[in-house]
């Protein structure tokens, strides 16, 4: 039986969508005729927390959020596999994590996109289990989408478990879920922000990997 759990965040650190994520605000905000002021950094920054959050982070009102998530999704849907690549070694990674451990992902995107990406992408099959945001309550940073994925996966929160991501709500999300961490710089990210959460921080999923395999192994 295999010791060690991988759990993957998608959006910088697996796959990147950043071209369909940024057209599809911009079209939320023309179709929802939102005067928006900010630019291609603003929305970046904010990759990795829900759409509804995202948006009102930007600026929308809260009671308007859902009518510009719908708009979103209205256009993702449409684009998001032709604008969506694969992570250089990110395939590699996946691949290799499933020769010692057991994989599932973890991500705020919603999980039937999520699994269509990734079949598309060619690396469905080697994930267990995913968690998208529909499945939780509380998306990260709270641990509750960690927990969930663990608990499908009749496994126990530990340090044999390690939560792979690009941002801060990845590895918070671990570090309350009692779970190890490691921050990868592949996507929206900085070292200096993500060593604050984990002393983990490397280049990119593919190197977590060899960096986790090369841990356990010693153990």
């Amino acid at each position: 039986m295999k010791k060690t759990t991988i759990l993957f965040d998608l959006d910088g650190t697996l796959i990147d969508s950043t071209e369909a994520i940024l057209e599809s605000f911009y079209y939320a905000f023309e179709k929802q005729q939102f005067n928006f002021v900010g630019d291609d950094a603003a929305i970046k920054s904010h990759i990795g927390y829900p759409l509804d959050v995202m948006f009102h982070n930007l600026g929308v009102d809260k009671d308007k959020v859902w009518d510009f998530v719908d708009s979103y999704k209205e256009n993702y849907q449409k684009i998001s596999e032709e604008k969506t690549k694969l992570i250089e070694g990110a395939k590699e990674s996946v691949a290799l994590a499933t020769t010692f451990s057991r994989v599932g992902v973890v991500t705020t995107k919603t999980t039937e996109f999520s699994i269509k990406l990734l079949k598309t992408l060619g690396i469905w099959e080697n994930i267990e289990v995913i968690i998208g945001r529909q499945e939780v309550e509380n998306p990260k940073p709270s641990p509750e989408p960690v927990e969930k994925a663990l608990k499908m996966m009749n496994i126990l929160p530990s340090k044999d478990v390690f939560m792979i991501g690009d941002t801060k709500l990845d590895l918070i999300a671990a570090n309350k879920a009692g779970v190890s961490s490691c921050g990868v710089l592949s996507g929206y990210g900085y070292k200096e922000e993500l060593s604050s959460y984990t002393p983990l921080v490397v280049t990119d999923a593919l190197e977590a990997i060899k960096l986790i395999k090369s841990t356990v192994s010693k153990a």
